[in-house]
């Protein structure tokens, strides 16, 4: 079906705890529609139309308590070293954890969950026509890791700013959708430890239109339940007011395979090569970051973590 902005919504009937959250026939503040992946009629449709609708889905039990508190233990150890953001993008008291792949198991099968997969294969595919002299070809190619982190939201911290994610790729209207997110609850979250907040028909808005805070409404999760979003809609991590509660999810975040290079330049030309080129070949190489934040290692500038560069294009995370 075809997306609708919720500001176009006029009236709608009484729906179910499933629906937009439109009664009574007025216009009302809209909920995030949610469903349960162990139910047979949460298909991949259903949640393709519903993410095309709103712009995110809660699945409830797309993994179950047992691996989110494995995945849990495992990154217990990233987010008690990990450093403040000097940047400011992330607030002192939340901690992240980075390059999941290769530090949880756990986050390997999480990569893996055939709903999000199915969702990500359908949504973020790329298939492209093409002529080779008088033949005519058709590929598809499915969808990449941009980038798997979590996040430990501690009491006392502050909310993000509302932002879309594919803004680190300079994205148009007419690229979008060209990610997808799963934001996993490893703990419980609530509108008062800091759940994520999103403002559902964002997605469809144009580049002018500014997010304010009082239009977004949290995803409340339960360990093991998922919000699933496309990377055009504007969302937040929350506050965190609460004193003695701390946030814990995971986010394996996917991009449209076309946005890399032809060639690996980072396996053809790893780092202990590279660091013997100077800057502007390395920055070539795709070591540098394309602001604002395209590109980074563990939230820095590789060039600076790798090759100890300091120039007037470094960037602080």
């Amino acid at each position: 079906m075809a997306p609708v902005a919720v500001e176009d919504i006029i009236e709608a009937p009484v729906v179910s705890k499933k629906g937009a959250g439109f009664t009574n026939g007025a216009v009302q503040k809209p909920t995030l529609a949610r469903y349960d992946a162990n139910d047979p009629a949460t298909t991949t449709d259903l949640l393709v139309e519903i993410i095309e609708r709103d712009g995110g889905v809660i699945v409830e039990n797309i993994i179950s308590k047992e691996l989110a508190s494995r995945i849990k233990s495992e990154l217990k150890p990233y987010f008690d070293t990990d450093m403040v953001d000097p940047s400011g993008f992330f607030p002192h008291t939340t901690q992240r954890a980075t390059g999941l792949l290769a530090r949880s198991e756990g986050c390997v099968e999480l990569a893996m969950n055939p709903t999000y997969i199915n969702v990500a294969n359908k949504m973020i595919s790329s298939t492209f026509t093409y002529w080779t002299g008088q033949r005519q070809e058709t590929v598809t190619a499915k969808p990449i890791i941009s980038s798997s982190v979590g996040f430990r939201v501690n009491p006392g911290g502050r909310q993000q700013g509302l932002h879309r994610d594919d803004a680190d790729y300079h994205t148009r209207n007419c690229d979008m959708p060209m990610m997808l997110g799963c934001v996993t609850a490893l703990t419980k979250t609530t509108a008062e430890n800091g759940a994520t907040i999103a403002i559902p028909g964002s997605h469809v808005w144009g580049p002018d239109r500014c997010p304010y805070d009082h239009e977004a409404i949290p995803a409340e999760l339960e360990p093991g339940d998922a919000f699933i979003f496309v990377g055009n809609l504007y969302h937040a991590g929350g506050a965190n007011v609460t004193k003695d509660q701390a946030r814990e999810t995971v986010g394996i975040f996917l991009c449209k395979p076309t946005y890399r290079p032809a060639e690996n330049q980072f396996l053809m030309v790893p780092p202990e090569k590279a660091k013997r080129l100077p800057p502007q070949a390395q920055r070539l190489l795709g070591y540098g970051i394309c602001r604002p934040s395209l590109g980074f290692m563990e939230y820095q500038d590789p060039m600076r973590v790798l090759f100890g560069v300091e120039d007037e294009e470094t960037v602080d995370m």
